[in-house]
């Protein structure tokens, strides 16, 4: 093409573009005399930068500027076909409705105005998890004398105190674990039974993660009604589903390959920012002990666990190799037989 021609094609399509974002322009400062708000500025530069792409296709590809803009009159004409025949979907709108958690009277009643762990610092924490592995280790005593105590999931602790102490200041619950070991609360004898469990926390901070799974809502709502009612003495806790997101991405960034971690994974990790030493106990993701003996999964029941299984949504064995790892190096003490002062 001769260079005076090429230059006038230039400046042709130079001078388009210069009148798309001038008419862009306009339209954003229309908006913003409108409502003046910071989103609408986002969406006014969201939209602006689109269309300056739009045009650049337009030179660069084998369409005219003059045919994106005909294809977009046409879209608007579409669009406000569109908005003429909307229908209400209502089955659509109470499905994405009911996909949220709506925070119910008796949750928002406990949740906790400021963190109950805000400016505390322990010497030495405990974190005790709930791997048979812990039986006949007479490591009650030693874990007693921690300054501050993390128990998982509910665990029973009153009939095996020579083994797992009795100390607890912060203890988990799961959702899941209302079904698993308290029968789902069918009848009164099991309602009972979750009843004193609760009230032998005795002040303790009850960690809820009412948010970090789908369903169980119907069983923390229960929970959260025993305690209003019975005015039960916890400290009640409910973690974000932000917590979960950024534990896993922490190990992952280290090289754990994780897929989600563990309970006891979780309250290492939470530990970490207010515990100066912290000693893990009862963590064990094996059938057998050291020396080839059975090794129960849980030291209270006789629950079983593919501990290797692909269908599971933990990798224990990863994260214990990734806290033995941790342990060589001094970061904290990892316990899996009996305590030193065992006899």
């Amino acid at each position: 093409m001769p260079l005076p021609c090429r230059s006038r094609t230039l400046a042709l399509l130079t001078l388009l573009l210069g009148i798309l974002i001038f008419a862009d322009i306009s339209e954003i400062q229309l908006e913003l005399g409108n409502s003046g708000g910071r989103g609408t500025i986002r969406s006014a530069a969201n939209s602006l930068h689109s269309k300056s792409n739009r045009v650049e296709v337009g030179i660069n590809g084998s369409s005219s500027p003059a045919a994106v803009d005909r294809s977009n009159e046409s879209l608007k004409h579409h669009v406000r076909l569109g908005l003429s025949k909307w229908k209400h979907n209502q089955t659509l709108s109470l499905k994405i409705r009911d996909s949220t958690m709506n925070v119910s009277q008796n949750l928002y009643a406990l949740l906790p105005r400021t963190s109950p762990l805000k400016g505390k610092h322990f010497r030495t924490c405990a974190i005790v998890g709930n791997s048979g592995i812990l039986l006949n280790s007479a490591c009650g005593e030693e874990i007693d004398a921690h300054s501050f105590v993390i128990r998982c999931n509910l665990a029973p602790v009153q009939e095996y105190t020579q083994d797992v102490g009795s100390k607890t200041d912060l203890v988990t619950m799961n959702p899941s674990v209302i079904q698993r070991a308290f029968e789902d609360l069918v009848n009164d004898t099991w309602r009972e039974k979750l009843l004193q469990r609760l009230q032998g926390l005795n002040g303790s901070i009850l960690w809820i993660p009412a948010f970090m799974a789908k369903g169980g809502k119907e069983r923390v709502e229960w929970v959260n009604e025993l305690i209003l009612k019975h005015r039960i003495n916890v400290r009640t806790a409910y973690p974000s589903l932000r917590l979960l997101h950024a534990v896993r991405g922490y190990w992952l960034t280290n090289k754990v390959h994780i897929k989600r971690p563990t309970t006891g994974l979780l309250m290492y990790t939470l530990a970490t920012r207010f515990c100066n030493r912290i000693h893990l106990y009862g963590f064990w993701p094996f059938p057998r002990d050291q020396d080839q003996n059975p090794v129960k999964y849980h030291y209270y029941d006789s629950l079983k666990y593919g501990y290797t299984s692909q269908a599971s949504p933990h990798t224990m064995p990863l994260e214990f190799k990734a806290l033995k790892a941790l342990d060589q190096q001094g970061a904290l003490k990892l316990t899996v037989g009996e305590c030193e002062g065992a006899t």
